[in-house]
């Protein structure tokens, strides 16, 4: 690759980034290739992209981005050896649980073979291959918004069933209290 070249890669990342609030950066230096193109299928198939990128232009393109400090990712080793970047553009998790998915039909649970060094959730830093389940538990914006929508709906719905329910009983004891005077 060119300077010249390294360069524009720079940019296209860098911009790919700023239009993504979500990217994993992983270490699939154990897999083969066959294993590679297995896990980027996976993530193909949720709408995710997967690509290996050079560290150096990681940082790079990091170091473009406005409002986020990715200072750790540096300090703590995140950009070492191989590495490969996950873009969701849509959920937060789902780069977290494509990963889970992964290690149980590949990996075996004592040696994974790909590790999650790092992750950015809407510039906010994640170090390390422990953050994984934390970060496959976030919800994602529609999830939320379901979530929402769901309590609003659950005091509307127990009001309607009381008035229900009541207006049966109010009936009932009207029916019976009829039946009765004319006995």
């Amino acid at each position: 690759m060119t300077k010249q070249e390294k360069y524009q890669f720079v940019e296209e990342l860098s911009e790919r980034m700023k239009n993504t609030d979500n990217f994993y950066i992983m270490d699939a230096a154990g897999l083969t290739v066959a294993e590679v193109n297995a896990f980027r299928g996976m993530c193909f198939k949720k709408g995710l992209s997967y690509q290996v990128v050079k560290n150096s232009l990681i940082w790079k393109a990091l170091e473009t981005l406005e409002g986020g400090d990715f200072s750790e990712f540096k300090e703590k080793g995140v950009l070492k050896g191989f590495s490969g970047i996950v873009f969701s553009p849509d959920s937060a998790n789902e780069p977290a649980k494509v990963l889970k998915e992964y290690r149980k039909k590949h990996g075996k649970k004592d040696d994974p073979k790909i590790l999650l060094k790092g992750a950015s959730i809407s510039l906010d830093v994640f170090v390390g291959d422990e953050q994984l389940e934390a970060l496959s538990a976030i919800k994602s914006k529609n999830e939320l918004i379901g979530d929402v929508v769901g309590l609003l709906q659950s005091p509307a719905k127990n009001v309607l069933g009381a008035l229900q329910s009541g207006g049966q009983t109010i009936a009932g004891i009207i029916k019976t209290l009829s039946e009765r005077e004319e006995a």
